[in-house]
């Protein structure tokens, strides 16, 4: 697509805020235009999408469903620009941005309780930390600081172990009401919830026992384990997670392990930066307050 053929800036900044406010009016009061010149830039969108964002029904704006569609991936867009522009703005002043990627329940119960008083020793550095499941690239993506969960290793960076993993089952307690658990199978009464992540989980833990069923693959599939968690202690079933994510239920009653074994994961959890960042200050300070956190247990 030639360059004449891409809409302008302004022309998608009008046109969300002529989507959100539904009035030309009140999008061109905001940008601090006037109607006439949202109208234009809308149009001129329009031309080049060459689809109808907007049709007036009984004088009241509307969208079309081409215009639904167009408006998600203009904010993905503007909200991009912002990130990038905020970004630049901070990038080698007095006030740095780290953009940390972490796996969503390990970041919530394992690394944000690790945070605390990082503010206060480096005030200038500001974390930006963002859910990441899929593999990416940390360069791509400017991610400085990655934690994830495999065999230690990232293409072109550094990789720093954290902690190994043991599996356990987990539910509440009044799904065991009645129950009598004198082996493993005896959980496969209970609905088995799935990993997305873990595929194999509930077969691999089973097949350690040297037991092995047709219920292994079935059950509701959740993409995070703190779903899962909550799944089991509403009711739902009995879900196979990292003890050490679900010790805060365990210790409090809200979740028991109904069988004891625990099967240890081949992989660990590891947290990696890009070699050619080893020695920026923002990085090394991170690497640094974590390591300090991993020595205090």
């Amino acid at each position: 697509m030639s360059r004449r053929h891409l809409p302008s800036l302004a022309g998608l900044q009008c046109f969300e805020a002529a989507a959100r406010h539904l009035s030309f009016t009140r999008a061109a009061d905001e940008l601090s235009l006037t109607q006439s010149a949202v109208s234009k830039q809308v149009a001129q969108l329009e031309s080049i999408l060459e689809h109808p964002l907007f049709r007036r029904i009984r004088r009241r704006l509307h969208l079309t469903p081409e215009g639904a569609i167009y408006l998600s991936e203009a904010r993905k867009i503007l909200a991009q620009v912002e990130m990038s522009t905020r970004y630049m703005q901070s990038y080698g002043g007095e006030a740095d941005v780290l953009n940390v990627a972490t796996l969503p329940t390990f970041g919530a119960r394992w690394l944000i309780p690790r945070l605390n008083g990082f503010r206060f020793r480096h005030p200038n550095i500001n974390l930006n930390i963002s859910n990441r499941v899929e593999p990416f690239d940390m360069q791509q993506e400017r991610v400085e600081v990655a934690f994830f969960f495999g065999h230690g290793a990232w293409p072109r960076a550094e990789c720093i172990k954290l902690l190994d993993e043991e599996i356990v089952p987990v539910c509440s307690p009044q799904a065991l009401e009645g129950m009598s658990v004198e082996e493993p199978l005896a959980l496969t009464r209970l609905v088995l919830l799935q990993s997305t992540t873990r595929p194999e989980a509930w077969h691999d833990w089973f097949a350690a026992q040297d037991q092995y069923t047709e219920h292994s693959y079935h059950g509701p599939r959740f993409d995070t384990f703190y779903m899962a968690l909550r799944a089991a202690q509403a009711g739902c079933g009995v879900a196979l997670v990292p003890r050490f994510l679900a010790q805060e239920e365990i210790d409090e009653g809200k979740l028991v392990v109904p069988w004891s074994f625990s099967l240890k994961s081949r992989d660990a959890y590891y947290m990696a930066y890009p070699e050619h960042m080893a020695e920026l200050y923002k990085v090394r300070a991170f690497i640094d307050w974590i390591g300090e956190r991993m020595a205090r247990g």
